[in-house]
């Protein structure tokens, strides 16, 4: 088995008397694009700091290829970070900027030019080494500071919310970019984000961050569908939510009281963190189907439409539930011949038991 390229065992930071960090414990995979994701303020460029060495840990372990960074600086550690402000020096060219790590190490002059050369066409900027670095586009810019810090062959490239500065088509396109950049290159990125979509879309494996600790690290698709506690269902993408009494326990099944949709039999597994302490259901909006016609579902209820926003290619209903005043989302791709409901009419709303997941 493959040792992890970083390993964070107990990692404790404090300033003064707040703690930002709080018992991490984490193995990062060589080769693998693996992001941190959270909201502001949840720790997570803390620690990916604490990685590249510009924060000292205040207690714990932290390996990167094996060896302890414990009193390594910054520029002595095998990784190099990409920051949310690029860096670049303006008043250099595309090729001084790329090398300026190179000639610092005094390398010589003909490998210098060559790996210069070779970063500046990975990125896609052939062509572009002698452009004057304030000319770019932030684009260009992104791919100048990405240049830069693979031109020194890192064993691990941080990057610090690269493209929150990049308007929407851009930062998609660079997405793409960024993923096959590091397929190409084989080296482990570690990403700081909180945009759920681009952590989902470039990922292999993601960490949750809340209050400087980690709720849950899984897979995009993992994370997406069995979400193991409220808090992580609830940022990662759309979530509705029912309140719900666990009613009993019978080998591989239990026996829930969900608000509206009375009492159903699931199967364990669907209580993704366990059973102890779970008081609601989930159901994500394209798990729930308004039913045309003479379509049928395994479970059907009528709901009132109170709010209809339409997309074009979706709509997006909000209903009441019956009993209750409970409001639910529920997505729908208009498919020709579909109608779509207006405020004030009666759904039938499809639903199966399998989509429900009973949450803490």
């Amino acid at each position: 088995m493959t040792q992890p390229i970083i390993q964070l065992s107990g990692l404790d930071k404090y300033y003064g008397n707040f703690q930002a960090l709080s018992q991490i414990n984490l193995d990062i995979k060589t080769g693998e694009f693996f992001s941190l994701l959270g909201p502001s303020g949840c720790g997570k460029t803390t620690l990916l700091r604490a990685i590249a060495g510009f924060e000292v840990i205040s207690a714990g372990s932290l390996h990167i290829d094996g060896a302890s960074m414990e009193d390594v600086p910054a520029n002595q550690r095998p990784t190099n970070m990409v920051f949310q402000s690029y860096a670049i020096f303006p008043h250099m060219s595309v090729s001084e900027n790329v090398a300026y790590g190179l000639k610092a190490r005094r390398l010589p002059k003909a490998e210098i030019e060559k790996r210069v050369a070779e970063a500046i066409s990975m990125v896609g900027l052939d062509g572009f080494g002698d452009r004057a670095s304030h000319g770019l586009s932030g684009g260009q810019r992104q791919r100048v500071a990405l240049a830069r810090a693979l031109v020194l062959k890192p064993r691990v490239l941080l990057l610090d919310e690269p493209l929150s500065a990049l308007d929407k088509k851009l930062r998609e396109q660079m997405q793409s970019e960024l993923r096959q950049l590091q397929r190409a290159v084989g080296i482990t990125f570690v990403l700081v984000t909180h945009d759920q979509e681009e952590a989902l879309t470039m990922s292999d494996r993601i960490a949750v961050m809340f209050d400087g600790e980690i709720a849950q690290v899984a897979s995009p698709q993992e994370l997406y569908g069995k979400p193991t506690n409220r808090q992580v269902a609830n940022f990662i993408g759309q979530m509705n939510f029912l309140d719900a009494k666990v009613m009993g326990v019978d080998g591989d099944k239990v026996l829930v009281d969900v608000q509206s949709l009375g009492k159903l039999t699931l199967d364990l597994h669907q209580a993704t963190g366990g059973i102890e302490g779970c008081n609601v259901v989930g159901v994500r909006p394209e798990m729930l189907t308004i039913l045309d016609g003479s379509q049928a579902a395994e479970r059907e209820i009528e709901a009132e439409v109170c709010e209809v926003f339409y997309y074009g290619d979706m709509t997006y209903y909000e209903v009441i539930l019956p009993f209750t005043e409970a409001k639910i989302t529920i997505t729908m791709r208009n498919t020709a011949g579909r109608k779509v409901l207006g405020e004030g009419e009666t759904a039938r709303v499809g639903w199966s038991q399998s989509s429900l997941l009973l949450l803490k």
